[in-house]
């Protein structure tokens, strides 16, 4: 599969520099130690969900391995380092020749995880590893925490449609990280072109309120934009009188109106007028779309309203209050040597704190009860007995070459299948713990 069936349609640039400056000093100083061949194994998990959420989504992971694929240091970047004297010699020679050679494994894009779920574990020597903490956290916690708050719309959802428009309120490039990760959680489209173009994701959108306010009257309006994108478009009919904009709209579009959005007032109470209105003016076809900064408990309120989609910004593209998951990135184990046959020596931060880790490479499994739902996240190491469940862990990367190329439909069908094998307290939006327990082996 190539980069076109999936959607990559814009080449990735390095990712080198995408990193924090002590990745490569420990390079540094590992090499003038003798330590930067020993085999380690490095892994990303996090040690709680954000509070009040009841599992967390894996998102991104197909941009961690673009970034991996594309992380090697080009003449300007070695010039760059020269010249602000971040690292030495020998160590400029060595990054100019680097190429990741080692091996991912972790859980598969669009499943949920919970806390002390291995969800990335990155394999190889200790200084090809380690370069790679800071542009893979800040994809997996970016796009993870996007992902989680679609989820959670999507829920809140109950099967109507989804649009991701919140390219206007955060960095131009986060934007279309964040589309993507709201279609892996279930958003149907969004409104920015960059990330329709180079994910091939849906992409929607008819005009705003100064449209409306260019021409003389409202109608006015409504008659150019239905003579340029055919009856089937959405009006916007809240700038003036939405009672009378209805009426225009159907007028002017006739009962073949594609829909109408509504960006302002008492939703719930508009929805309502509206439907009665348009079912009344023979309308009875016609979409309702709501926006004005809705999340999932907004969402949630308007269950009961004759509402066909929901278009969401803001709280989308920032995670829904909560715009990163934590996640950390840790050496769990490492070679007593740089020898290839050397056995690997679990290890672990000791914490007073609520920072500790468990050493040693891990396995993950999801156990389901008699019905199929899951009971709880068993995480081991050394051999997974079969009574663990579901194996969790797909091999993504081996010698340096990506294995997994996937296109965004089957992320989405996964994270649909994934959250439908948890208990049904999962979608609640009531605070609590995780929906399901973490169980060491």
């Amino acid at each position: 599969m190539n980069s076109a069936d999936l959607g990559r349609r814009v080449g990735v640039p390095s990712t080198a520099l995408f990193t924090d400056q002590y990745e490569l000093t420990m390079v540094q100083a590992a090499l003038k130690a003798g330590t930067a061949d020993r085999h380690s194994v490095f892994e990303a998990f996090t040690r709680r969900l954000p509070e009040g959420r009841r599992y967390g989504v894996v998102a991104g992971t197909g941009r961690v391995l673009d970034a991996v694929e594309n992380f090697h240091f080009d003449d300007e970047m070695i010039g760059f380092l020269r010249q602000q004297d971040i690292v030495d010699e020998p160590t400029l020679e060595w990054l100019a020749g680097y190429r990741f050679s080692g091996d991912i494994w972790g859980y598969p894009e669009g499943e949920v995880y919970f806390p002390g779920s291995p969800i990335l574990r990155v394999e190889g020597s200790f200084a090809e590893c380690v370069l790679l903490e800071t542009v893979i956290l800040s994809i997996l916690n970016h796009d993870s925490a996007i992902a989680a708050a679609a989820s959670r719309m999507s829920g809140a959802a109950g099967g109507r449609r989804l649009i991701e428009m919140g390219a206007r309120r955060t960095h131009e490039l986060s934007a279309v990280a964040s589309a993507r990760a709201a279609y892996v959680g279930g958003f149907d489209a969004t409104s920015d072109l960059a990330a329709g173009f180079r994910w091939a994701i849906p992409t929607v959108g008819t005009s705003a309120h100064a449209f409306t306010l260019l021409h003389d009257t409202e109608r006015d309006a409504f008659r150019a934009q239905v003579d340029s994108l055919g009856r089937g478009t959405t009006l916007l009919v809240d700038t003036y009188d939405v009672t009378e904009a209805v009426r225009a709209a159907v007028e002017i579009a006739g009962p073949e109106l594609g829909a109408v959005r509504i960006d302002s007032g008492d939703l719930l109470l508009v929805a309502h007028r509206v439907r009665q209105q348009l079912d009344e003016l023979g309308a009875t076809g016609t979409k309702i779309v709501v926006t004005s900064d809705l999340d999932e408990y907004a969402i949630a309120s308007l269950a009961a309203a004759p509402v066909d989609a929901y278009g969401v910004g803001t709280q989308l593209v920032t995670g829904s209050g909560h715009p990163t998951c934590s996640m950390v990135y840790k050496l769990v184990a490492r070679a007593g040597s740089a020898e290839p046959d050397a056995p690997l020596v679990p290890v672990a931060k000791k914490s007073l704190g609520a920072k500790s880790s468990k050493g040693g490479r891990k396995w993950a499994a999801r156990r389901t009860d008699e019905q199929g739902v899951a009971e709880a996240e068993v995480i081991g190491t050394g051999p997974m007995p079969a009574s663990a469940g579901r194996p969790l862990l797909v091999e993504l990367v081996r010698g340096g070459e990506v294995l997994v190329r996937e296109p965004l439909e089957a992320v989405r069908e996964r994270h649909v299948a994934a959250r439908a094998e948890l208990p049904m307290s999962a979608i609640q939006l009531s605070r609590g713990e995780p929906v399901i327990p973490t169980e060491y082996a």
